[in-house]
């Protein structure tokens, strides 16, 4: 059958090698898919125009904005609004003609690339003539495509950190710089470069994040998160912005409207400025593949933030009682956009919260989360003195994401069997698959250390460059940590790389390898043979090898 449709880039993908019929794994219909290959056409040709333009004069952060809002609207799970692309598309085609006017105003004229050339009819013809199989060189698509999804998850980054106020020119000059270098002739060595160098400054954008969320609202402190229900109406806010937490916590107190996080938001509770809003209640549910269950429970409204978003099912009882926002959209669900000083009115969904029962209960207790790198680093002499004298033996890195697989019960059986002298470090949605199982601690420090979102996987880049430091190692290698990552979409590539670029060796990823690195056996060998990257097999096999 003729492919309608190819996308590769999340974990869940079709037979691990891609999506092509009508509809994907994660719901994004054929049109939808490929008008979202169509503006990712469009942001590399807004980024080739202002990359040259930077040359010339400085330019506004316009154009990065614009990059930014199309990487992050086509990631996986966040948005399956056709009219909300197109309308991006659209967009992204007049700041392209607007800058090469004003490049051609100064006598600059750049190749006739078709990423500047297109002149913007019949858009459905032209989503199918640029998707991933435009490049027929399974190789250089291979690794144009870690590229492209490496710059999505730095996006992400960057879109949260801009809605805080904080910046890094450097590394916006980089995303745009990195983008219109896909549209033009690599070589496999080329890229193999760009994709270490995506990794720094995917690093830079951690790092900006990490200042934004903490010189706004505290450093994380160890919290016991509450999974309790209150009798309350309530709002369920999921996906991973502080911002607009900031905001509906603003716009709900003193409502009489709980507030209840959902999926990657848990980790707001680790937040000293949080700590004061007395209806942010607790946590409900669990990882967002999910969401069905917790939805229809819940009763209340739900705000998506951001990525995450599970297509609902046509009967659901949830299904008129979703909003979004951000880079997020969903036929049929209403947008709350930002005025023009930033703000947004909930007072919508707060209407509804009141007209709402209270969620229904569905598990009880508390669960310990918080230690991000300061964290950390105020536990460091406890730490190192468990390492030196063996009462921790080993570290397991086993951050990243969760998802609806089967094969991802390996992590729940992986933690339950580690031996009882090792500690799991982890960030992201893969913490629902141990954070709540009684491991108990090691010396009053828990075995899970939850330093919080995926966005957050830059505290164990601090915490092991402390580390080496410490022990005054040469190499970071020589750390007793363990690299298991769960991966699901393109926030987790950009970590892969951030780690590669790092010199981080034998990293293992599961439940499977990429789709768009297995599509190359080239590339997939330099990783193996470089890196010694490597995916996960049995529990017992793994204890094994790992040690």
């Amino acid at each position: 059958m003729e492919s309608e449709m190819f996308c590769f880039q999340c974990q869940e993908t079709s037979q691990g090698t891609g999506c092509s019929l009508r509809k994907g794994v994660c719901g994004k219909d054929s049109a939808t898919a490929n008008m979202m290959d169509l503006l990712l056409f469009v942001a590399k040709g807004v980024s080739v125009a202002a990359t040259e333009m930077s040359k010339h004069k400085g330019i506004c952060d316009h154009p990065t904005k614009f990059v930014v809002d199309a990487l992050f609207s086509t990631i996986t799970n966040a948005n399956f609004d056709i009219e909300s692309i197109r309308q991006r598309v659209v967009k992204g085609i007049d700041l392209r003609n607007h800058i090469l006017a004003n490049l051609h105003n100064k006598g600059v004229y750049l190749p006739e690339y078709d990423e500047l050339t297109w002149d913007g009819t019949d858009f459905e013809g032209k989503a199918k003539e640029v998707g991933v199989l435009r490049e027929s060189n399974v190789d250089i698509r291979s690794l144009k495509e870690l590229i492209l999804y490496g710059l999505k998850g730095m996006a992400a980054y960057m879109d949260h950190a801009t809605r805080l106020g904080y910046s890094d020119e450097s590394v916006n000059a980089f995303l745009l710089k990195a983008l219109a270098s896909l549209v033009e002739e690599k070589t496999i060595e080329d890229l193999l470069a760009l994709s270490m160098e995506t990794g720094q400054y995917g690093i830079k954008a951690m790092a900006l994040l990490d200042k934004a969320n903490t010189e706004t609202y505290g450093n994380p402190e160890i919290t016991k998160v509450n999974l309790t229900v209150r009798k309350n109406p309530a709002i369920l806010i999921s996906g991973h912005d502080y911002k607009d937490m900031e905001e509906l916590l603003k716009q709900t107190e003193g409502t009489g409207v709980d507030v209840y996080t959902h999926g990657e938001m848990w980790s707001s509770a680790y937040y000293p400025a949080f700590k004061k809003y007395k209806h942010l209640v607790g946590n409900y549910g669990e990882a967002w593949w999910q969401q069905k269950k917790d939805f229809a429970s819940f009763n209340g409204p739900i705000l998506f933030t951001t990525n995450c978003i599970v297509p609902p099912s046509p009967e659901a009882s949830y299904k008129d009682r979703v909003f979004t926002t951000n880079s997020t959209g969903y036929p049929g669900w209403k947008h709350i956009q930002a005025d023009n000083n930033g703000h947004k009115d909930f007072s919508e969904i707060i209407a509804l919260a009141k007209t709402c029962q209270s969620p229904q209960p569905i598990e009880e207790g508390e669960a310990i989360g918080g230690f991000a790198h300061n964290q950390v680093m105020l536990l460091a002499d406890k730490l190192v003195d468990a390492i030196k004298s063996g009462v921790i033996r080993k570290f397991y890195m086993m951050g990243g994401c969760d998802g609806r697989q089967r094969s991802r019960e390996y992590y729940t059986e992986f933690a339950k069997a580690l031996p009882h002298d090792t500690v799991i470090l982890t960030s992201g949605c893969a913490k629902y698959r141990y954070i709540k199982l009684n491991l108990g601690d090691i010396n009053g420090i828990p075995r899970v250390l939850d330093a919080g979102q995926c966005n957050d996987s830059y505290s164990w880049v601090v915490v092991a460059q402390k580390l080496q430091e410490v022990f005054g190692l040469d190499d970071i290698n020589k750390l007793p940590i363990v690299f298991n990552i769960g991966w699901y979409e393109q926030k987790a590539v950009i970590v892969l790389l951030a780690l590669l670029s790092l010199g981080v060796k034998n990293i293992h990823i599961g439940p499977t390898l990429p789709g768009f690195v297995i599509v190359s056996p080239a590339i997939t060998k330099v990783l193996v043979e470089q890196f010694g990257l490597g995916t996960i097999s049995t529990v017992e096999n793994d204890i094994k090898v790992f040690g």
